[in-house]
């Protein structure tokens, strides 16, 4: 292993870091108030949207994400050419505007599930139980339905995460500045891909940690508030 290239390599892996975290937080930014409201549109079982819904949620968990980026985006440049109509250069946007779209559409399936779930732990009796004291409707969905279904939600949303940082990896195919194509680039001139490929390794594990860390502490957070509501 050539060890100069590899510290190279580190450093130019780290400073992919901060466009893999914005894909990500902005990502996560649209996808759960969406997903939460998918959720609840399902629940109301409405016809046709209910049933358009559950397509779209079987689309992105039959597929892989690498398909969902070529079929998105090759689709939106010519969803936006049609309605453009020659006004706009398509092909001007820059990729990052892409990678929110074609993230944030994969991830709100993702919290959509993991919200329904979430909720489905929650005994309903105990909403019932919050109006017989004289909660409000949102001081009884904040004070304890909330605080459960967080607690219920958060190691799974904490895996949706870690496998949306590790998935921003693939926006190489859009040519996406971030650490994997980065690095990629870097180790062409010189065949070397060993040295590359451990740079990245090692910073995708560290970022996946922290983030792991991160929810661990948001964890056990919502357990005290919860169990200082409940006494």
């Amino acid at each position: 292993m050539d060890i100069a290239f590899f510290k190279q390599a580190l450093g130019i892996a780290f400073s992919g870091v901060p466009l893999t975290l914005l894909v990500t937080v902005v990502t996560l930014i649209i996808a759960l108030p969406v997903g939460f409201f998918l959720t609840l549109v399902r629940m109301k079982r409405i016809p046709v949207i209910h049933q358009l819904i559950g397509i779209y949620l079987s689309f992105i968990r039959g597929t892989p994400v690498i398909i969902q980026i070529f079929v998105l985006y090759n689709s939106i440049p010519l969803l936006i050419a049609g309605v453009a109509k020659g006004k706009f250069d398509v092909y001007a946007i820059h990729p990052i505007w892409y990678a929110f779209v074609i993230f944030s559409f994969g991830m709100a399936a993702i919290v959509a599930e993991i919200v329904r779930g979430a909720l489905q732990t929650v005994d309903k009796g105990q909403l019932e139980a919050a109006y017989s004291v004289g909660l409000t409707v949102p001081q009884a969905y904040r004070r304890i339905i909330l605080p459960q279904m967080l607690t219920a939600a958060l190691p799974n949303l904490c895996t949706a995460t870690v496998n949306l940082v590790k998935a921003t990896s693939l926006g190489y195919a859009i040519a996406l500045p971030e650490i994997t194509l980065r690095t990629k680039v870097a180790a062409n001139a010189g065949y070397h891909y060993v040295e590359a490929y451990t740079a990245i390794f090692i910073v995708y594990l560290l970022i996946c940690l922290l983030i792991e860390y991160a929810f661990h502490k948001t964890e056990q957070r919502v357990r005290r508030y919860q169990g200082g509501i409940a006494c």
